[in-house]
C-alpha cells in the first residue's frame, strides 16, 4: 500500500516566542519559522498545543498563520490548530484560519466535554464542510478525555476534506488497523513513536523535537523511505534522550527552555505554563547533548 502525505512528511508544531511581559515576540516567530524550514521541513503546525494555543486569542493566532506564512512561502505547508470543544466555536476559527492563508486545518477531538461518538463524528463534519482546506485530524486521548475510535476515524475519512490524521494516541496497534481499514495518512503526533509509526505504515510526522533535532528526523525520514531500516532504527536509538528529555514535564516548556539554550528566540511560557526550573534546565541540557546536540 502507497500512502500519499497530503503535508509532506515532517512537520514540526511549532512553539509561539513570548517576551517577559506575555507579548509575542514576533521577530522571534519570523526566526523559528526560517530555523524549521533550514532544518528540513515540509510544512510548520502553528496554534496547536504546543504553540500554547490555549492561552492566545483569536486575532494572534491569525496574525502568527500571516507572519509564518510569509515566512516561509508557497512551497511549505502551514497548517492551524483550529479546533476546540464547542463546534460552533471551532467553525468561526476554521474559516478565520482560512481568510488568514493558512494551507490546512488541524482539528483536535472535543476535549473536557466527553461527546459520545456520534458527536464527534458531527464535530469534525461541521467544521471540515465550513471551508475548502484540507483538515487533518488530532487523535490525543490523554489531553482530551476521548479518544476518535478507529470505526469513527475510518468513516470520516470518507468527508472529502478530512486527509489525514495526527496519531498521539499511543497505541500503534490500533493505528495499524485504521491504516489497513481505509488508507488514512497518518503523522506521528508522538517523537518517541516516529519510527514504530512509520513501520506500520504512517507517513511522515508532527513533530515536536523537529524543533532542536530537524536535521536528524529528516534523515531518518529520508532513511526509511529510501528502504535502510538499519540507518533509520540508528538515528531513532541515538535522539531517545531527546524524545525522552523534552517530555519530562510539559513539552511546551521544555522546548522552549532548549530553543534558548541554543541561541534560538524559544523565549517565555504564559500562565498557566510557567518556564522550566534551573533544576529542569540542567537536566534538559544533560539529555539534549546526550541526544547529540552541541550547547
Amino acid at each position: 500500500m502507497t500512502i500519499e502525505a497530503p503535508f509532506g512528511r515532517m512537520l514540526t508544531a511549532m512553539v509561539t516566542p513570548f517576551e517577559k511581559n506575555g507579548k509575542i515576540d514576533w521577530p522571534g516567530v519570523e526566526k523559528l519559522a526560517a530555523h524549521l524550514v533550514a532544518n528540513g521541513h515540509d510544512g510548520i503546525a502553528v496554534n496547536g498545543t504546543t504553540g500554547e494555543a490555549p492561552t492566545t486569542k483569536s486575532s494572534e493566532k491569525e496574525e502568527i498563520i500571516r507572519v509564518v506564512k510569509d515566512v516561509v512561502g508557497p512551497k511549505i505547508f502551514v497548517v492551524s490548530g483550529a479546533g476546540d470543544n464547542e463546534t460552533d466555536y471551532s467553525i468561526n476559527q476554521a474559516k478565520r484560519t482560512e481568510k488568514a492563508g493558512a494551507d490546512g486545518l488541524l482539528i483536535v477531538a472535543p476535549y473536557y466535554n466527553k461527546p459520545p461518538q456520534a458527536g464527534v463524528a458531527a464535530h469534525f463534519k461541521a467544521i471540515a464542510s465550513a471551508t475548502d482546506l484540507p483538515v487533518m485530524m488530532y487523535d490525543i486521548p490523554g489531553r482530551c478525555g476521548i479518544e476518535i475510535e478507529p470505526d469513527t476515524i475510518v468513516s470520516l475519512y470518507e468527508h472529502p476534506q478530512i486527509v489525514a490524521l495526527k496519531d498521539a494516541k499511543g497505541n500503534v496497534a490500533s493505528t495499524s488497523w485504521v491504516i489497513k481499514r481505509c488508507g488514512i495518512p497518518v503523522y506521528s503526533g508522538d517523537d518517541i513513536l516516529n519510527l514504530p509509526l512509520l513501520s506500520v505504515g504512517a507517513v511522515g510526522m508532527v513533530s515536536v523535537c523537529g524543533h532542536t533535532v530537524g536535521k536528524d528526523l529528516k534523515a531518518m525520514l529520508d532513511a526509511w523511505f529510501a528502504g535502510n531500516a538499519a540507518k533509520a532504527l540508528e538515528i531513532h536509538q541515538k535522539l531517545l534522550p531527546v524524545f525522552t528529555g523534552t517530555f519530562r514535564t510539559q513539552g511546551a516548556i521544555l522546548t522552549k527552555a532548549a530553543l534558548n539554550m541554543m541561541g534560538l528566540p524559544g523565549g517565555h511560557t504564559r500562565l498557566p505554563l510557567v518556564d522550566a526550573t534551573e533544576d529542569q534546565i540542567v537536566q534538559l541540557r544533560k539529555d539534549l547533548i546526550a541526544g547529540g546536540i552541541s550547547l
